[in-house]
């Protein structure tokens, strides 16, 4: 089912629903005025017919959702059928290069590089594909460690830099104010993913180049602060929230040129939640770059060891 086709059915039933509801309306009317001499009927008819208006606007409610979840599902298959297939389809074609043909030494350690960046490029999408299923079972309580959050923004701010082969200053991690250490308890691996979604989308939606700063600080006394700006496509007023949501994909034609499977900020939103923090997207507009302020509370005691 294409986009257009999709909205037509969003509308057909919005609109079937508003005519039942019309239809409704009018019923119970003509009922109390012909009963209007009868107060017991009426009372009846008028809690039957709002029984039958609740029935009806809760059945389109659902509807609607239903098509745009199959919606956002469609369009998370058809970015990770992209996903996977072009850097096999690129690994393909360079190995078969490779086979057919003598390459110089210089070019065929250029066919290396590009072949290892695209294998990279097919294990984040799987890791990412994976990471979504297991953290909707895995336990809150699991390797729990004291981490200190400015050397691991530092590691991933390097790991950015590396793998879009960006010049050093296109990341800017500034100093914490006071050099204060910064530490939480948390999953090493699990806020290491979520620091490093937020730095790829950043560079992703930055298409006329990459200049974002990063910071650490100290909110109400007990919070840690990450704020990571960009200076990239910016975002529409009503998607600062849904750009949180599992598959889903801001809307336009600026959007869509560029590729993902709607999993990033989902990830970030759900390790950030399993830390007991909050993680909010601010942007002045369009064009105009997006701040992501991840929050999360500082340690107060070293954490426990796992039981066995």
């Amino acid at each position: 089912m294409n986009f257009t086709r999709r909205r037509g059915t969003i509308a057909f039933f919005i609109t079937l629903g508003a005519l039942l509801v019309g239809l409704a309306i009018t019923l119970q009317i003509g009922w109390v005025v012909l009963n209007e001499r009868t107060v017991a009927l009426a009372v009846l008819g008028i809690i039957l017919f709002a029984l039958l208006i609740a029935g009806v606007v809760l059945n389109t409610i659902f509807l609607v959702r239903e098509i745009r979840r199959n919606e956002r599902q469609d369009s998370f298959l058809n970015a990770v059928t992209h996903e996977l297939k072009t850097p096999i389809a690129s690994i393909r074609l360079y190995l078969e290069t490779l086979q057919r043909r003598s390459v110089d030494e210089a070019q065929r350690q250029q066919f290396y590089v590009n072949m290892l960046a695209d294998s990279d490029r097919l294990l984040a999408t799987v890791e990412q594909v994976l990471k979504a299923g297991e953290l909707g079972q895995r336990h809150r309580q699991q390797n729990r460690t004291l981490i200190d959050l400015e050397p691991l923004v530092a590691e991933c701010v390097a790991i950015t830099l590396q793998r879009h082969h960006l010049p050093p200053d296109a990341i800017i991690l500034e100093r914490v104010p006071g050099d204060v250490r910064l530490r939480v308890t948390g999953i090493l691996e699990d806020l290491r993913t979520a620091v490093l979604n937020i730095l790829d989308n950043a560079v992703k939606y930055s298409p006329e180049g990459v200049l974002i700063r990063c910071s650490l600080s100290i909110t109400h006394y007990t919070w840690a602060t990450l704020r990571i700006t960009d200076t990239g496509l910016g975002l529409p007023p009503n998607q600062h929230k849904r750009i949180f949501r599992r598959f889903y994909r801001v809307p336009g034609k600026t959007m869509l040129r560029i590729k993902g499977t709607g999993l990033g900020l989902f990830l970030v939103r759900n390790i950030v939640r399993q830390h007991d923090g909050t993680v909010e997207a601010a942007s002045p507009g369009l064009n105009q770059g997006t701040t992501i302020t991840l929050t999360l509370p500082l340690a107060t005691n070293p954490p426990a060891p796992n039981k066995p």
